[in-house]
């Protein structure tokens, strides 16, 4: 076809509405097939290499409780009303469940600017909320596998029982705590320039503030300092959220009107969190400079 014939047949369409004006968005609204896309890339990613990323933390965390249990746990120890072991499940289900989900997403942006194919995440018609939601969901969902992989080992040790009381708190509080630690393995990721940088979040911010959270003792035993100091550290509330889940009993309290106050907290933390994420991942500081 002639050149002039190209060029009118071209001009004619955009008339009428099938195609849009140049400097138009072809894609409104929302994503939905490159959001899908970059949720399964990433779920992929980590299920190629499942033995590493839910197995080997499922069986880990399970090795925790086992250490404790026969360090802390002997002479029939009770907390709580029930025994030590059982005690202790429900912190190092959720714990490992968090970090993984920060393993999982702070990998995502920091090994695409070390390797120089950050620009496969940055090129398609994604959004910053759509990239920040693919690998978030993606993150989240490694946490509730691995979290499945260590109730079902702790299943099988003697002495736990993981009866649920309410199912409520064990979805929101799991939920949250997850998407927590998702949010902040992006920002850490976004902030990293190399894997040294993102262990040093994980060693010196994430593993104490975990190990610190009460998932191994009541806050009580502290002194009144330190419990203050164990109220403002987010990973409390979402460990004794959780607990309460399944033994029905709590640091924060023992009825569900106790634990309200505390999950809706978490929920608002959890948006304040992703509005600071989204405008960091709209700056584009530190990943298109």
């Amino acid at each position: 076809m002639p050149n002039g014939d190209a060029s009118f047949t071209e001009e004619s369409a955009g008339k009428k509405g099938r195609f849009p004006e140049r400097g138009q968005p072809v894609i409104t609204g929302i994503n939905r097939v490159g959001l899908w896309s970059l949720y399964i890339k990433e779920v992929r990613r980590f299920l190629k290499v499942q033995t590493q990323t839910i197995w080997a933390p499922g069986v880990s965390t399970f090795l925790f409780l086992v250490i404790f249990t026969v360090a802390l746990g002997r002479e029939g120890r009770e907390v709580l009303g029930v025994n030590f072991a059982t005690f202790v499940a429900p912190g190092l289900i959720v714990m490992g469940m968090m970090q993984n989900a920060f393993a999982n997403s702070s990998f995502s942006l920091l090994s695409g600017k070390i390797q120089g194919t950050i620009i496969d995440l940055l090129m398609p018609p994604l959004s910053e909320g759509e990239l920040m939601g693919g690998i978030v969901a993606a993150a989240v969902t490694r946490a509730i596998f691995v979290g499945g992989a260590v109730a079902l080992a702790m299943a099988l040790y003697p002495g736990v029982e993981l009866g649920i009381a309410h199912w409520w708190a064990v979805i929101w509080f799991g939920l949250m705590g997850a998407t927590m630690l998702a949010l902040l393995g992006l920002l850490a990721s976004i902030w990293s320039e190399k894997f040294d940088h993102n262990a040093a979040v994980s060693n010196f911010v994430i593993a104490p503030l975990s190990l610190l959270s009460g998932t191994f003792y009541l806050i009580d035993n502290l002194a009144p300092a330190f419990q203050a100091i164990s109220r403002v550290n987010p990973f409390f509330y979402v460990i004794s959220g959780f607990r309460f889940g399944f033994l029905g009993q709590s640091d924060i309290g023992d009825t569900n009107a106790a634990l309200v106050n505390s999950a809706i907290g978490l929920g608002v933390f959890n948006l304040v969190l992703a509005f600071i994420v989204y405008r960091v991942l709209k700056s584009g500081w530190k990943i298109r400079s």
